[in-house]
């Protein structure tokens, strides 16, 4: 029986069917609560759980969000009952580290991540368009770092007690989302009471969901830098497929629910300055394509034990403390009586990107053939 599934599973039908299962799930999220054109987003949910924890006071977006804890549980369980549960590090974790820190201020410019581009864009945000073009310049100069040898060398396996650590991570980010303790007063646990931290699904609407998507991408190795990558490397369309009938669900869906609202200006938690939505994610990409993997399917690998990956989703929620404690996030367009007032990032926050971009160029010059 296992054996079939993973066939399939490894078959077109099944990215397709996964990629159809994210899209229809995160427009039925949107539709239970989460914020509009944002049923999923592992940047910006990732940003929530790093305020929620006080390494941000951005009092608008904190919030413990369950479907990124369910993303990791997810893959654990598929891992453990495909006997893919392999502990490994040890491939430039400080790199790693660094690489997700940049990702998160990229993607944070844009205000999203490439699955939130995606919803986006089924949801009729047009300024995704220009997002997504960054995001493909991004994973292109990766790729062509790749094909110089680019490498962060090859990982090792470890101790099972290295891989269970971000699962355990996930299961103590359960315990106080369910549990809310007060650790003193004013601080730690915070949650949103207005903006988009405070719109959410119930709990557990987003574990369900987060566990159904978690299991499937870890069987699948869904993938949106992947996708990309595959592309332009090989002509290999499999896991864009799944990437297609994702945009393709979500819109399906998303017109249903009247959830689609074509235009550039004043779409929700998005702003319209066109340069910047670009230039974070050329970043973005860059960094995902340097790492390895986009940041959703970097949870997946920390769920199965990759310890490197786990390095990177740390490296992000960290980006995600920078990017609002020094001001380096976008801001969303705004209506200001009646007049439509561009959002965009600060010129801390256009300086954080350009320098990103610079730091990855370097990494992309220097990390070639030397663990050879």
């Amino acid at each position: 029986m296992s054996d079939r599934f993973t066939r399939f599973f490894a078959s077109r039908w099944g990215i397709v069917l996964t990629g159809a299962v994210i899209g229809l799930l995160a427009s039925l999220l949107q539709k239970a609560g989460n914020p509009p054109n944002m049923g999923i987003c592992v940047a910006c949910f990732e940003r929530d759980i790093a305020g929620a924890l006080g390494l941000h006071r951005a009092a608008v977006v904190q919030y413990i969000r369950p479907e990124i804890i369910a993303f990791v549980l997810g893959s654990t369980l598929a891992a453990l009952f495909f006997r893919e549960f392999k502990p490994r590090a040890g491939s430039a974790p400080i790199v790693r580290f660094i690489l997700g820190v940049f990702a998160m201020i990229g993607a944070l410019a844009f205000l999203g991540c490439p699955w939130r581009a995606l919803l986006r864009l089924a949801g009729g945000d047009l300024n995704a368009i220009v997002g997504l073009a960054g995001l493909v310049i991004g994973i292109t100069i990766g790729v062509w770092f790749l094909k110089q040898g680019y490498t962060l060398g090859r990982s090792y396996p470890v101790p099972a007690s290295v891989g269970w650590i971000m699962p355990v991570l996930m299961v103590g980010l359960l315990l106080l989302l369910l549990f809310q303790p007060q650790f003193s007063e004013g601080g730690a646990i915070f949650f949103s009471e207005s903006g988009p931290g405070s719109l959410h699904a119930a709990v557990w609407i987003s574990l369900g969901a987060g566990l159904i998507i978690g299991f499937l991408a870890q069987r699948t190795r869904f993938c949106t830098m992947g996708s990309i990558r595959d592309v332009i490397l090989m002509g290999d369309t499999h896991l864009i497929s799944g990437v297609g009938a994702l945009v393709v669900i979500a819109f399906i869906v998303n017109l249903i629910f009247g959830q689609v609202h074509f235009g550039f200006a004043a779409q929700p938690v998005a702003h319209s300055n066109h340069l910047w939505n670009f230039l974070g994610m050329v970043l973005a990409g860059l960094a995902f394509a340097l790492a390895g993997g986009c940041p959703g399917r970097q949870l997946f690998l920390s769920g199965e034990g990759d310890g490197d990956s786990a390095v990177f989703v740390l490296g992000m929620i960290t980006g995600a403390a920078f990017s609002h404690n020094f001001s380096l996030a976008g801001s969303p367009d705004k209506l200001v009586d009646g007049a439509l007032v561009v959002g965009g990032i600060s010129t801390y926050g256009q300086a954080a990107v350009i320098l990103g971009i610079l730091v990855c160029l370097v990494l992309g010059f220097t990390l070639r053939e030397r663990f050879e």
